[in-house]
């Protein structure tokens, strides 16, 4: 199952991919991991697709990675004593503390952090953008609101606040049971949605102690503005455009998106693109040419990891939207522009060892024209080292960790195989060029790069590259 691209692909799944043959359907047409949403899975259904996986990865021998997607705080208004109302232009609105059902002048707000927290001039958006309001006045009890696009409003439509940076954690109680529930069955990622600051990454953190890695979904503009913080502190960044695009100028995602793809690469963390990537395959076995665009620029950038949504979970063509990524991205990464950009986008390395190992190796693999760059790692650090200098030749990552294996099918260019740790550098350097030759990377008489922590076995320390020559039977020597 060597992958021929570096990008990978992040499948969500859902009804219409939750059995066994099509999820092994899935990963054959090219899914590195899988996304389980917490807003659609019960525990009991989200036990099944781990242990279904789970089962697809030992009939394979290859580490798949799983994500679990917090469905974070869901705000939304009261009921209508009616179901519903139109909102007109110019109108006052009023969202208020009071449980009675509401009219065409008021409805309950079930949430007093946000009439507590919403100041005049504050915008709410309702039904995902559709009905926009303005703020004029507010207290604890309610907010006196003036419509500015109005339009027809029925029970329990979502709330978004785009100017208002509420005091609540990331994590509700659901959250906090569903991440439990996630973490026993030994999940790779959490995916925290919502997140509007470091602390919400710190928060789960603790909760999680180690257990899983986190990836922040940027999909609020208040992440926007500390966005340095919650890269340091979140392990993975998601970007969610759906919400993103909902709270924000449409016309400004595109520029975030790039702005947060190089922000991501230059602190070393992977970052996934997502949400409505080829929304059109949901009913259509082909996409649109914007789509299609739409992909390419994410691969171009030089992200970790492209996402479907709605289009492997519930869509009519989960294979075939899978198979549509995976071709897009060969294709670029194909094309001669596409390694250019790569390289124009190149962060300088930190000053680590372990950085400028990795920005050594590169260098060396791509002026020998090594054919695979291998990593012994123990943690996944090394390669995740490695993979953020883009580098021409395959990254071959070889761990005794099974665990470090599978949080590491997020990341660029990155073919995990799970082995038994080396004994000595003497059965480090054989065993690299044995695993590199059996898996197709290189050929008897190449010479493959090996980058490695001394002594063996301990995380984070990266600190030895040896060049060696793939002997006949697929051992290395220096």
């Amino acid at each position: 199952m060597r992958r021929l691209r570096r990008i990978k692909i992040l499948a969500t799944l859902g009804p219409a991919s939750s059995d066994l043959a099509m999820i092994r359907r899935l990963f054959e047409a090219g899914a590195d991991l899988f996304r389980i949403n917490m807003s659609h899975t019960p525990h009991d259904k989200m036990r099944e697709l781990v242990a279904t996986i789970r089962n697809v990865e030992s009939s394979y021998g290859r580490p798949i990675g799983i994500l679990v997607d917090l469905q974070g705080p869901k705000l939304r208004l009261g009921a209508f004593a009616e179901g519903s109302v139109q909102l007109q232009n110019g109108q006052t609105f009023t969202l208020d503390s009071d449980k009675a059902p509401g009219d065409a002048t008021r409805v309950n707000l079930p949430h007093p952090e946000i009439l507590a927290a919403l100041r005049p001039g504050h915008a709410l958006l309702l039904d995902d953008g559709k009905v926009r309001l303005i703020a004029e006045e507010t207290s604890k009890e309610h907010a006196v609101t003036r419509v500015v696009v109005g339009g027809r409003m029925s029970d329990r439509k979502g709330v978004s606040l785009p100017d208002t940076d509420l005091p609540v954690s990331a994590m509700t109680p659901k959250d906090r049971a569903d991440l439990e529930a996630a973490l026993v069955t030994g999940v790779d990622w959490i995916a925290l949605s919502f997140v509007q600051r470091a602390d919400d990454v710190i928060e789960a953190k603790k909760m999680i102690r180690g257990r899983a890695a986190v990836m922040a979904k940027i999909e609020k503009p208040q992440a926007i503005d500390r966005l340095a913080d919650i890269i340091e502190a979140s392990d993975a960044l998601m970007v969610a455009r759906g919400d993103l695009g909902v709270e924000l100028p449409l016309e400004r995602v595109p520029s975030l998106q790039k702005q947060m793809t190089r922000m991501a690469r230059r602190a070393g963390k992977p970052v996934v693109i997502a949400t409505q990537m080829l929304e059109s395959m949901i009913q259509s076995p082909v996409p649109t040419r914007a789509e299609v665009s739409d992909v390419a620029t994410a691969v171009y950038e030089g992200a970790d990891a492209i996402m479907l949504s709605a289009e492997s979970a519930a869509g009519k063509f989960p294979v075939e939207a899978v198979s549509t990524m995976n071709r897009i991205g060969e294709e670029v990464e194909r094309d001669p522009i596409y390694r250019s950009v790569l390289t124009a986008q190149r962060p300088a390395p930190e000053s680590t060892a372990g950085d400028a190992i990795a920005d050594a190796a590169r260098q060396i693999a791509e002026t020998l024209d090594l054919p695979a760059l291998i990593c012994w790692t123990s943690s996944g650090s090394t390669a995740v080292r490695v993979a953020r200098e883009r580098p021409k030749p395959p990254i071959v990552a070889i761990t005794p960790n099974i665990a470090a294996g599978r949080r590491l099918a997020v990341v660029w260019g990155v073919h995990c195989v799970v082995a038994e740790d080396a004994r000595d550098q003497d059965d480090m350097v054989s065993r690299a060029g044995q695993i590199a030759f059996r898996d197709g990377f290189v050929r008897a008489g190449q010479r493959v790069i090996i980058v490695a922590g001394v002594p063996l076995g301990i995380p984070g320390t990266t600190n030895m590259v040896r060049i060696a020559s793939v002997g006949p039977e697929g051992g290395a020597d220096i």
